[in-house]
């Protein structure tokens, strides 16, 4: 799994992250829909975008997980925002995040782009940066296992779960943050196999709850109608598409049609 998938799958389940990252109230993501948005020119997409869910003055925020130095990137990070806003015309005013692991995978040149920074209209977050006190919320403490060594990830984690087990009352979004955690030490523990990172963690007792097993079951679900447009865009027929996910014909046609609304 690529470090920016494992970034929007924690801001799909707990979008709550994004905000503490950018120093906002928690509660602001009750009032946000993240989701990945397709630009219909160039063949562009952007794969991170919180969109308000009413009206008022939240804005949209773009967000992109660069973990690679790229002297392009801002270049064609902001033609996809500039010609989304051209194609859709929110109301809303906008504004973007890019989260680095350190100021030296920064390496795109904003030579053409400074007023956009100097407004802080663009933010940059350097994980390495975050704040480094003793207990970080659970959170950013999740954010942060992403960047650690193997040895020092084992540590943080099994002091991370611990907290999510015992700060985190509804079983579902506590299922929900603890699988994340395995996600992203499978990522970390390349050499390890997920059965033996489950034993490790002590994860396995909480895969045979029932809530656990709906919340993954809902997850799997989720994530096979979320790859129908990209299917069909490689120009696979709708029978096709259903075959390949194991879907029915119907899930495949709302899916669909659903994304292009």
């Amino acid at each position: 799994m690529k470090t920016d998938t494992i970034f929007y799958s924690l801001f799909q389940t707990v979008p709550r992250i994004f905000f503490e990252l950018i120093e906002r109230p928690a509660s602001e993501a009750d009032t946000y829909q993240f989701s990945s948005v397709e630009v219909k020119q160039l063949a562009f997409r952007i794969d991170g975008v919180f969109l308000p869910r009413l009206g008022g003055d939240n804005p949209i925020y773009f967000v992109e997980v660069q973990f690679q130095p790229d002297l392009e990137f801002y270049s064609r990070f902001f033609s996809e925002i500039f010609l989304y806003l051209r194609q859709h015309k929110p109301a809303s005013d906008w504004q973007a995040v890019v989260i680095y692991p350190s100021e030296s995978a920064d390496t795109g040149d904003i030579e053409h782009y400074r007023e956009l920074f100097a407004s802080q209209r663009v933010r940059r977050i350097y994980l390495n940066q975050l704040g480094s006190t003793d207990s970080p919320s659970i959170g950013i403490a999740t954010v942060k296992l992403v960047i650690l060594s193997e040895e020092r990830a084992v540590e943080q984690a099994k002091i991370l779960i611990d907290k999510v087990r015992q700060e985190i009352d509804s079983e579902a979004a506590q299922g929900e943050l603890l699988q994340l955690i395995e996600t992203i030490l499978v990522y970390k523990l390349p050499s390890k196999r997920r059965k033996e990172i489950e034993a490790m963690f002590g994860l396995s007792d909480l895969k045979q709850t029932q809530v656990y097993q709906e919340a993954f079951q809902e997850g799997e679900l989720k994530g096979k109608l979320e790859s129908v447009p990209r299917l069909l865009a490689l120009g696979l027929s709708v029978e096709q598409v259903a075959e390949a996910l194991g879907l029915d014909v119907e899930q495949v046609k709302q899916a669909a049609q659903k994304k292009s609304e």
